[in-house]
């Protein structure tokens, strides 16, 4: 690895020079360069003229330096730390190793001569380069710089606060444009790591004898910090005021919402508060609306399954029903769905509690029980909007379920969720709610269900031979010949935070309905219409489609376990 300082080099020209790209790509590439003001190696990516592991191999040996794959590496978080957050963002490097022959980097741009510069006047002891991915750069940096430890010190600043004077928590709460208050800085701080990390919510507990903060993760709570119990009225104030909420009530549970910005996106925050003897929780939903809407094809969903559910889209009329448990992605999946049902041609509505995303050209409506504006009343005033398409949130009661039923049977496309198991039990639940089965069977066109399992990280993933019981689940209860399958779980990694995944993913189950099905709901035959359901062509169950996700690599067959079915399949 070179101690020397890194030579000067014309990329463009070498990599003519050397045949790897053409001159007509290098003039293209600089017309693009001048347009966006991006490096020349990134904008050669952008459009195409090579890859980025071509790139960095390229560099690598005209520098005679070492390309590092930081997904394997073994990240030593201490030496990481020796280089601030700040100058490792700006020049995109990284502290990988400190020995007697210097401190050995990572940069996404070896040639860099500004940014070398600028790292050793920093760290002040010799240098060794190495060139790393940007994008395992950036993740790893995510990982490694958390704010975990300034949580825990906002908090202790703010105790310390309260122990040594007799503030009112209403004064302390409303510190507003006060940025310096330990209240203030302990939020920023814990909005700054949740959103840095992907968190979905944020859950503040006060206990007995201490306060606790926990993130959900890829569906999974992990805790954050833990403090003195004394803040939580301090920290619930001021989150109240932040959603417009009564901080003088605290025997009732509140529902709020509001918008913050946390490193240049905008994300929505859900807050719940519920009275405990301790104090008062709140939980935090994290909406990032600056992310944008998935598209269908970015759900996972499997391509014979995907194309049978945009059939089913295409209906002029009826409902199709998304089930599963909260936090399945249900609404995720139907926005999806309207993303690509929304065109100039159609007009729909959208009845929600809450309106989570806000849909450009699609009329939302937003339910409010305080001034007697239900689902029910909402429904029967959408039917003279004269709508093609109607989202309804969630089939809560008898009288949404009626509404959403007969709009779907008089012309209109319904979509809708429901919680439910499986598929097939859902035209049972709808019955057990007090749906007709006529009803059902007139208006019912397809339900898909789904659950979200974590995602193996491929940083880490490595093979993962079953053990006897699992062998003996999935060939015994499931009837699956498991021999020639292979499965994966994750090692743990700096890139995934040690926990062996990274994301996740859906599992679904896709069930259209016929006239065979049909009759059997209008006869009310419920053990009937389950074997029939079950025995369609193309028909895989929930529970199948989870342990091919396990077989192809994509989760583990514990996730698979734990998450879709409650600890055993």
């Amino acid at each position: 690895m070179a101690l020397e300082k890194p030579k000067k080099l014309r990329l463009g020209d070498l990599l003519v020079e050397h045949a790897v790209i053409s001159a007509d790509q290098l003039r293209a590439a600089l017309e693009a360069q001048k347009q966006s003001g991006h490096k020349l190696g990134r904008v050669l990516i952008e459009i195409g003229c090579l890859g980025e592991d071509q790139l960095l191999d390229f560099l690598a040996r005209q520098l005679a330096i070492s390309f590092i794959d930081l997904r394997r590496y073994d990240i030593k978080p201490e030496v990481v730390r020796l280089i601030p957050e700040v100058q490792a963002r700006r020049f995109r490097v990284i502290a990988l190793d400190d020995g007697p022959e210097g401190l050995l980097i990572g940069m996404a741009d070896p040639t860099d001569l500004f940014a070398y510069d600028e790292i050793s006047r920093q760290v002040r002891r010799p240098l060794r380069l190495a060139v790393v991915k940007e994008a395992d750069l950036l993740r790893t940096v995510d990982a490694i710089y958390r704010r975990t430890t300034e949580i825990s010190g906002f908090a202790a600043e703010l105790e310390q606060q309260l122990s040594a004077h007799d503030v009112s928590l209403r004064a302390l709460a409303a510190t507003e444009g006060q940025s310096d208050a330990p209240v203030v800085k302990l939020l920023q701080t814990m909005f700054d790591d949740a959103v840095q990390v992907n968190a979905s919510d944020i859950h503040i507990e006060p206990d007995e004898h201490e306060l606790r903060i926990r993130f959900r993760l890829d569906g999974v709570l992990r805790v954050q910090t833990t403090a003195e119990r004394r803040i939580a009225g301090a920290l619930i104030s001021r989150l109240k005021l932040m959603a417009g909420l009564d901080i003088s009530e605290k025997r009732l549970p509140q529902d709020g919402r509001f918008n913050i910005r946390v490193q240049d996106k905008s994300i929505d925050v859900r807050l719940s508060t519920m009275p405990l003897p301790y104090g008062e929780s709140a939980v935090l939903r994290l909406l990032n609306q600056s992310s944008g809407m998935l598209d269908l094809e970015n759900l996972g969903m499997p391509s014979a399954l995907l194309e049978r559910l945009r059939v089913l889209l295409r209906h002029p009329h009826g409902m199709l029903l998304v089930t599963g448990p909260t936090g399945s992605g249900k609404t995720t999946t139907l926005y999806a769905a309207l993303k690509e049902l929304n065109t100039p041609a159609v007009k729909i509505i959208t009845v929600e509690d809450p309106v989570e995303y806000r849909l450009r050209g699609i009329n939302q409506v937003q339910v409010n029980p305080k001034i007697d504006l239900g689902f029910g009343r909402v429904l029967r005033s959408i039917l003279r909007q004269d709508p093609d398409i109607i989202l309804i949130g969630e089939m809560r009661d008898k009288e949404t379920a009626e509404i959403g039923l007969r709009a779907a049977m008089t012309g209109h496309f319904v979509l809708s969720t429901l919680h439910t198991n499986d598929a097939v039990s859902t035209p049972v639940r709808l019955m057990d709610m007090g749906a007709e089965p006529y009803l059902i069977g007139a208006s019912l066109r397809g339900v898909l269900a789904q659950r979200l399992v974590r995602r193996i990280c491929d940083s880490c993933a490595e093979p993962a031979p079953l053990d006897a019981a699992q062998r003996a689940v999935l060939e015994q209860r499931l009837a699956i010949t498991v021999e020639g399958l292979s499965f994966r779980r994750g090692r743990g990694c700096t890139q995934c935070n040690e926990s062996g995944y990274q994301g996740r993913i859906g599992v679904y189950e896709l069930l259209e309905m016929d006239h065979k099905l049909t009759a059997a709901l209008h006869t009310g035959d419920v053990m009937g219409f389950a074997q029939l359901a079950t025995q369609r062509p193309g028909y895989h169950s929930l529970k199948h489609n989870a342990v091919d996700l396990a077989a192809r690599g994509f989760t583990t067959v514990q996730e698979v376990l734990r998450v879709a079915y409650g600890g055993e399949l």
